[in-house]
Order: structure tokens, then C-alpha cells, then sequence
């Protein structure tokens, strides 16, 4: 099942038909994704029996610009950093024994287009597989992670490396957490969708150039062990996002460095979920709350 946020209504696609489900369910469910995570094993069920005979009122399929992010309020975002064995050795650290958890706030959370403002001469990408939490979890098994997983979807863990890096201790949270650092989308996808959700293709490339090509198989901690680890210690609830990890490839790892500029085009693709596009802009052309934000960075 794949499921998106069409000029914020909750959308369930199938092949080239758009249901939206408010309409199609007569109002049993509420025209806000975020909703349905609260009642996903609810809105599985309607989706089987009577999602098959909805009649659609738009047949072509989201447009691009009216696609929003796939959560759009979760209460927690979860990241993990050295998640890849290819990018733990570009970073010249030894492959980590525990996960290491950081957060993104959730005001960082944008749609799977949406421009991203620069906060300074160091902004990088990552791009990640994204894990939406469908039941709360506590203390579950590794064995039974996957049952609580809503779905997968496409994240960039933007970083401003300068803010992330700065001084003697290291500031994940705030460096990854400028508005539009976290876009997700375009939908969501079921895990029954995969032949294999634990080995997916991961590409990102900034203006044509494929800069990360890797798998989610190489994983240090699979998305299981992840929601074992993390739901063992804080109580992971439905919407919350899990980004697991990024490949070899981020413009920190390269010599020459390489960072981002205004005018970017940052596309970011997974296999069996689809595409973002995110194009980079400066201070100056970013919109007012924008330029506020991205100038605390400097």
C-alpha cells in the first residue's frame, strides 16, 4: 500500500488513481495524514475491504508541488549516526558497537519538494531511508519491529556541518535542524510492498552528479535492532520517524570538501518508494521566517 499527503489530504494511490480517503471513507477517517497513524491498524483494515471499490476524483495521481510530507507532526525524530559501513570508514571512525542516536526536531520536518534555505558555507546531504512508526512501542522485540512499522519513505538528513561540529562538543540536534532540514516523501510504503525492506537501493546525487549509491543492506544496525534499541529505553509512539542512516558519499567525506550552494538541485531516491527534489537557495531569496531562522546559524 502507498500512501501520501496531496494538498494536505490523506491519499491512498493505487497505480495511477488518487482515493482520498476522507471522502471515500464518508468521514470515518480525517483528511489529515497525521491522523491516521493513531488508528493505522484501523485504517489497514478499511483499506482492505473498502478501499478496492472507493471511486476516485482524481485519476491522474498527486502533482509534484502539491505533495507534503508523509508525517508531518511527529512527536519524535530519531537519527543514527555511522548507520553504513561505507560511510563510518570515509569518516575515519570504527564501526560504532551501540547505535548512535541523535534527534531532529520536528519543526526541521518539510515536504519531499520544498526548497531548503542555506544557513551557511557548509551545508551537506544525506540521504536516508526513513522509518514511520504505525503502533507504539515498548520494550519490542527485534522479532516483531517490522509489525510495528507504518511504512517507508525518503528522507535528506541536511547538515549544517559548521553548527553540527562547532567547539569542543559536537551539536547533532541543532546542526540538523534548521527549517526544511528533514523533507520526507513522496509517500509512504508498506513494508508487505518489498521483497526485501532490509535491502533497498539508496541514491542521491546534487545537480545530475551522483555523489551517494549505496543499499540499506549495509546497515550496521537494521531497522529492527534499531526500533529494539531505541523502544527498550524511550517509548517510540505512531508517526514518529526513525531517518536509520546515510551511505558513503556526504560532502564531509570528500577531499576536497564539498558543500552545497544556491541554486542546488538535490534528488534523493530509494528503491520501490520514488523521488525527492530539493533545490538549495540563498539567504537573500529565501522567504522572511526563512531568512530569521537560517540567520541565527551565522
Amino acid at each position: 500500500m502507498r500512501i501520501a499527503n496531496h494538498d494536505d489530504r490523506l491519499t491512498l494511490l493505487a497505480g495511477d488513481t488518487a482515493i482520498d480517503v476522507a471522502t471515500a471513507s464518508d468521514g470515518l477517517f480525517d483528511h489529515r495524514i497525521e491522523h491516521i497513524y493513531d488508528r493505522w491498524d484501523e485504517f489497514i483494515t478499511w483499506c482492505r475491504h473498502h478501499a478496492p471499490r472507493a471511486q476516485s476524483a482524481d485519476a491522474a495521481g498527486p502533482g509534484v508541488a502539491a505533495v507534503g510530507a508523509v508525517s508531518p507532526r511527529p512527536r519524535q525524530i530519531f537519527g543514527v549516526g555511522l548507520n553504513y559501513v561505507d560511510h563510518a570508514a570515509e569518516a575515519g571512525s570504527p564501526l560504532p558497537t551501540v547505535p548512535l542516536l541523535f534527534t531532529k526536531f520536528p519543526s526541521a520536518i518539510a515536504g519531499p519538494n520544498t526548497t531548503i534555505t542555506l544557513t551557511g558555507p557548509s551545508v551537506d546531504w544525506e540521504v536516508e531511508l526513513v522509518v514511520v512508526v504505525g503502533r507504539r512501542c515498548e520494550k519490542v522485540n527485534r522479532a516483531d519491529a517490522w509489525s510495528h512499522v507504518a511504512g517507508l519513505t525518503v528522507g535528506q538528513d541536511i547538515s549544517d556541518r559548521d553548527v553540527q561540529l562547532q567547539g569542543a562538543n559536537s551539536q547533532y540536534s541543532f546542526g540538523k535542524s534548521f527549517e526544511n532540514f528533514a523533507p520526507i516523501g513522496p509517500v509512504l510504503v508498506t513494508p508487505d510492498e518489498f521483497d526485501d525492506p532490509d535491502s533497498l537501493a539508496l541514491r542521491c546525487s546534487v545537480n545530475g552528479e551522483i555523489m551517494q549509491d549505496g543499499t540499506s543492506s549495509n546497515l550496521v544496525f537494521p531497522v529492527s535492532e534499531l526500533i529494539e534499541y531505541i523502544s527498550a529505553r524511550v517509548t517510540l509512539f505512531p508517526g514518529d520517524l526513525i531517518f536509520t542512516g546515510t551511505p558513503a558519499g556526504v560532502g564531509l567525506g570528500r577531499s576536497p570538501r564539498r558543500y552545497l550552494r544556491a541554486g542546488d538541485v538535490i534528488v534523493s531516491t530509494i528503491e520501490g518508494i520514488g523521488g525527492m527534489t530539493n533545490k538549495m537557495t540563498d539567504l537573500e531569496s529565501a522567504s522572511p521566517e526563512s531568512r530569521h531562522q537560517a540567520a541565527g546559524a551565522r
